[in-house]
């Protein structure tokens, strides 16, 4: 059976409890593991050593930003790449189609839409809208890089187009509650970063995301959050989007997992995006340009976002 070469990139911090698992998960494609590691203060380099990984340590800025400079800096000789975060397991199917389809792609075809299950609680939450959320998660080397946010980066095709498999990965992390909620509001300060460099024209958008450089689902979704969702009432848009998911798109059949899931995610998280955002924007809106409304952001935010390279390549 033959498989084209393949690398695969895991951004770690503090990973031991996942990154045995997730190396274990690729080892049987023929492929090489990179971790760049941000200065773990656990034993996630070392077990990613012993699990046959290359580590590499990177100051770590924002997801984004570190993905990029691992595309841009690792030693990757590979005709593929994938992504995949320290969380994330290969179901055997999957394994099996990348095997038997991936070297059989022709050249037009850059990259390969994955279809993510998510695992919560020890419950598979199939619905609510969050099953199969599709990811462009491989491509050729060189075709894509990723979208410069701080928050819901996507990889982007830059040529070429990509093709969907129909076998899952999956995101199943080991931790438990108040790492989610502590994990979810510190994303909800990077979400609000995005609407508010976007509202004020701070950052360029960079490469587009629409349904021939990333997945349909994926631009969908963004089109839907840009042009509808972060124009809505505070309230309202939680209130509506949780109602939706948890009732229209049946997330009351996941269960007692499902309602703890989709309430914290669905709705406890856009609220706290959205207050955040209103907080930010209240300091943000008397002051008199670009570079004010910046440092004043990083000053409410505690990130540093007085570079703005990354923004704007």
């Amino acid at each position: 059976m033959k498989c084209s070469s393949i690398s695969v990139i895991i951004l770690t911090k503090n990973e031991a409890i996942h990154i045995a698992r997730a190396i274990y998960t690729v080892s049987s494609l023929n492929c090489k593991v990179f971790v760049v590691d941000s200065f773990s203060d656990d034993l996630t380099p070392e077990i990613a050593k012993d699990a046959g990984a290359c580590v590499v340590q990177h100051k770590f800025i924002n997801y984004a930003l570190q993905f990029q400079w691992a595309l841009d800096n690792l030693p990757i000789e590979s005709e593929w790449v994938m992504r995949l975060d320290a969380d994330e397991t290969l179901t055997s199917e999957l394994i099996e189609e990348i095997k038997d389809k991936l070297h059989l792609l022709s050249q037009d075809i850059t990259g390969v839409v994955l279809r993510r299950r998510h695992i919560f609680l020890g419950r598979w939450i199939r619905h609510g809208g969050r099953y199969p959320l599709t990811l462009l998660r491989i491509w050729r080397k060189g075709a894509a890089k990723i979208e410069q946010r701080w928050m819901d980066e996507h990889m982007v095709l830059l040529y070429g187009r990509a093709v969907t498999f129909y076998h899952d990965f999956t995101d199943h992390n080991l931790n438990d509650l108040t790492f989610f909620t502590d994990k979810h509001n510190k994303y909800a300060t990077r979400e609000a970063i995005d609407v508010l460099m976007t509202k004020y024209r701070i950052c360029d958008d960079g490469p587009i995301l629409n349904a021939e450089t990333t997945s349909v689902q994926a631009s969908a979704k963004r089109w839907v959050k840009s042009c509808i969702y972060n124009r809505l009432p505070i309230w309202l848009g939680p209130i509506l989007y949780f109602i939706y998911r948890y009732f229209f798109q049946l997330g009351f059949l996941d269960g007692r997992e499902g309602l703890t899931y989709h309430f914290l995610q669905g709705f406890w998280y856009r609220f706290l995006v959205a207050a955040k955002v209103m907080e930010f924007d209240g300091a943000l809106k008397p002051l008199p340009d670009e570079s004010a409304r910046l440092a004043e952001l990083a000053v409410r935010t505690g990130y540093v976002l007085s570079d703005l390279e990354w923004s704007r390549r």
